[in-house]
Parts: structure tokens; C-alpha cells; sequence
């Protein structure tokens, strides 16, 4: 049997490194003891807990060295691709033809709490008139402005429509500033009429065709862009093959996670868990190596689960979380009281559903970017909640909402009322800010009551 698996801090990882590195770990070129970081302004990671494994460390130096990545693309002379409020679609598009990069700007909105605010990022987004009665996405702004965390990509698209007002009001603020955006709409997704044809979506919903035909001619004006950009056509070869790469990435996901939010002790903590979804959307800036970390983490996820062993106590409450947070101590935080995380819907569900495979590659697209769970209404991602909580066994669900965040404002009471009919299960909504340290004993306590409302239900 293998030392048990622990959850240590920043300082605990100095000394681990310095053990793995005597037994002979092999590293990847972005490699290094995870305290480095720091140095960088990352003021945040002293205060987290970490998975042990040599696996998170590499997610973790994964994470924290993608701006050295865009850096090193721009040097290389390979074209960047902003794909902004876009949950999947158009990184896969982009990764599909050589010497293009996609990545996420939206990723800054994690920028105030990884840096704790030192970056001035949200002090930026104030000056321009976006204030805090906006998402915390409305960091991206500041770091346009700075260009201090990522180079300006040569193509910026956003999606649009269906999906955020906050995002929409921000994105045409910095198209306001000079930055071009290649914008692509999304209509609001309904139940398809008596009578109207249907196309089925992955995620289980079904779309109107028209809706499917409105996406997809959206998207071939970007594939037409991307072909400019690249200097040679994106073709349904290249295409069908970028989704193909798409979709390993996705099922080795797909297996993670059923591995990690069903067997009991929990085998890898929540905020790792997180990170390794969040890969899905744009591989951080390399495909093939989010590939390879998420097999590490794969790798050492079955090896906990075969010996019996976890990062948690056994028997810990077993929450569903909804909605990603802004401060990412807070999925510490429900451990250390108690809880664990069996199931997520971090607002991008269907980029882990695997794309179709046997649909011409733009349809296929199309009919993943309708299925996105910000297009359609929240009673629809209340349904796949619930089915995906009763799935992982959940016993409670708790959601966090994103401060200023438009969509937030009614949905939690949607979900809950859904969760409470469908799985009469306890629902705790709590609002996460980018830094929780000012209300952590509020939350704390919250969250505590609701672990301890799990455990009398068990008794009961």
C-alpha cells in the first residue's frame, strides 16, 4: 500500500518536491516546485491545500505557466485565437489547424483572487465604467489594458446573444477601446414546437433545427476567419480530426470524474478537480499536453480507487456543486468542514459531453454550442442538475453564485425548487467574491449546517 493521500499546503510542497525529486521524478519542461509561482505574484496559493501526487503537481505547473506558453506561441510566430464567452466551440476549431493557439481571455476573471488583487486588474475595469455590479469576468478588461498577463490575441471572437449580458456588455466595452471582435450570436434555446423539427443535442435536450442552422452558419464564418488567419483552409478533414482530439481529452474526463465523485474516500480533492475540468475548454493553451496531464491525473486517480484510499475521510457529506467560484479556497473550505464534491455543473456541462462523431463536423459543432446551458432556460439546467446529481449520488446541492453576475440573480431559487421536487434534497446558495476571507466564517458556518443537516438525514 501507498502512504495515504493527503491535501497539504504551499510549504508542505517545498518539502515534497524536494522527496520526489530524490526518488527521481520526471518532470515536463514547465516543471518546478509550485512556490516559484509566488515569486511571479500569485500571492494566493500559500493559503490553498493541495492534492500530494506528483499528477497535481503537474496540473498546478500546467495552470500557472500558460501565460510562458502564448509568450513562447507569439515568439514561434503562431497565430493566437481569443475565443471569449465561448465554452468549447471555437478552440476546437482553431486547435484543428496547425500553428494556431486558442485560448480563454475570460480566464482573468481568477486573476483578483489568484494575485489577490495586486494586479489592479477590477481597479482598471472601475475606471472604464464596469464596476462591481458587474461578473468579476470584468477583469479581462484590465488585463487587455495592461497586457501584462497574456499577449493580444490576432483574433478575438466572442459569442453572443443567448448566453451572458454581463459578458456581452463587457466584451463590446473593449471592442469600444480598439480590440476588433469577430462576434458569432447564439439564439435562446427552446423546446422545440408540435410539429417543428427537432435535433437532438448531446446533454440529452433537443433544439429546434432552426436554431441548429443559425449556429452553424455562424460558425462557418468563423471557420472562413480562422482559414485567413491560418493561411490555409480549414477543411472537414482537418476539422473531423480536431474533433476527435477534442473528444479524447473529453472521455478521459469523463472517466476522472466518474472515478472521483463516486468513489468513497474521495480520491482527489474538489479544487483539482476544478482545474482538470476546465482543460476541457481550451486545453490551457496546449491540447496535447492537457491530454497527457489529465492522463497523469487519470492514472493516479485509479491507483487511489483500487487500494482504498482518499484524500478525505470516509463517508463525507456528498455535494453537487453548481456555478464556478471566484475564490478558489472556497472548494477547500467544504472539506475542511465536512463535505465533499460528487458532481459539478460549472456552466460548461456540455463541453464534456462528447461531440458527435458521426455528424458532418460543422452540424456536430453547431448542435454542442446549443447545447451550452447558458442558451437555454435555467429550469433546463435545473433537469440536467438533477439528473446529473441523482447520477453521482449526491446528497445535497449547493450553489454558489458569481457576484454581479447576471444570470445568478433568479436561477438559484429555479434550481433549488427543482432539486427539491425532483430529489427532495437540502440546497445551500451562497454568494463566493473573488477574495472570501472577509466573510470565510459566514460561509464556513453555512456550509457546516449544511454537512450536518446531511448527516441527520442519514440518521433519520
Amino acid at each position: 500500500m501507498s502512504p495515504r493521500p493527503r491535501r497539504i499546503r504551499l510549504e508542505d510542497w517545498t518539502r515534497r518536491y524536494a522527496e520526489l525529486r530524490a526518488a527521481g521524478l520526471s518532470e515536463p519542461s514547465y516543471g518546478g516546485p509550485l512556490e516559484r509561482h509566488v515569486l511571479d505574484g500569485d500571492l494566493r496559493l500559500p493559503k490553498l491545500l493541495y492534492d500530494d501526487s506528483p499528477a497535481a503537481l503537474r496540473l498546478w505547473n500546467f495552470l500557472l505557466t500558460e501565460e510562458d506558453r502564448l509568450q513562447a506561441a507569439r515568439a514561434e510566430g503562431k497565430k493566437l485565437v481569443g475565443a471569449m464567452k465561448d465554452l468549447g466551440t471555437v478552440p476546437v476549431m482553431a486547435w484543428s489547424l496547425p500553428g494556431v493557439v486558442a485560448f480563454y481571455p475570460d480566464g482573468a476573471w481568477w486573476i483578483p483572487c489568484v494575485m489577490e488583487l495586486s494586479a489592479g486588474l477590477l481597479a482598471v475595469a472601475d475606471r472604464l465604467g464596469v464596476d462591481e455590479s458587474f461578473c468579476p469576468v470584468r477583469a479581462m478588461l484590465g488585463a487587455f489594458l495592461t497586457e501584462a498577463h497574456y499577449p493580444i490575441p490576432d483574433l478575438l471572437t466572442c459569442n453572443a446573444g443567448a448566453v451572458c449580458d454581463d459578458f456581452s456588455a463587457i466584451a463590446q466595452r473593449l471592442a469600444g477601446l480598439g480590440h476588433p471582435v469577430l462576434w458569432w450570436e447564439s439564439p435562446h434555446r427552446r423546446r422545440p414546437d408540435p410539429g417543428e423539427e427537432a435535433v437532438e443535442l448531446p446533454g440529452g435536450f433537443t433544439a429546434p433545427r432552426g436554431h441548429v442552422a443559425l449556429v452553424r452558419e455562424e460558425l462557418a464564418r468563423i471557420r472562413e476567419a480562422l482559414g485567413r488567419l491560418a493561411g490555409l483552409p480549414l477543411t472537414d478533414e482537418r476539422l473531423a480530426e480536431g474533433i476527435r482530439a477534442a473528444n479524447r481529452v473529453r472521455r478521459v474526463l469523463r472517466e476522472l470524474r466518474d472515478l472521483a465523485y463516486t468513489a468513497d474516500p474521495c480520491p482527489l480533492p474538489a479544487l483539482e478537480m476544478l482545474i482538470a475540468e476546465m482543460l476541457a475548454l481550451h486545453f490551457c493553451s496546449d491540447r496535447e499536453e492537457a491530454l497527457a496531464v489529465l492522463g497523469e491525473l487519470l492514472g493516479e486517480v485509479r491507483g487511489r480507487v483500487a487500494e482504498g484510499t482518499g484524500v478525505l475521510d470516509p463517508g463525507a457529506a456528498r455535494i453537487f456543486w453548481v456555478n464556478p467560484v471566484a475564490d478558489l479556497s472556497a472548494m477547500n473550505l467544504l472539506e475542511d468542514c465536512g463535505g465533499r464534491v460528487c458532481g459539478t455543473d460549472y456552466l460548461f456541462s456540455h463541453a464534456l459531453d462528447e461531440i458527435p462523431g458521426d455528424l458532418e463536423p460543422l452540424e456536430a459543432l453547431a448542435r454542442m454550442a446549443v447545447a451550452d446551458p447558458m442558451t437555454g432556460s435555467a429550469a433546463d439546467r435545473a433537469e440536467r442538475i438533477c439528473r446529473d446529481a441523482a447520477r453521482f449520488g449526491a446528497e445535497a446541492v449547493l450553489v454558489s453564485r458569481i457576484p454581479g453576475a447576471s444570470h445568478c440573480a433568479t436561477e438559484g431559487r429555479i434550481i433549488g425548487d427543482a432539486v427539491d421536487r425532483s430529489l427532495g434534497l437540502p440546497v445551500l446558495e451562497i454568494e463566493v467574491p473573488p477574495l472570501i476571507d472577509s466573510v470565510r466564517a459566514g460561509i464556513s458556518g453555512r456550509m457546516e449546517a449544511l454537512v450536518e443537516t446531511v448527516r441527520r438525514r442519514r440518521r433519520a
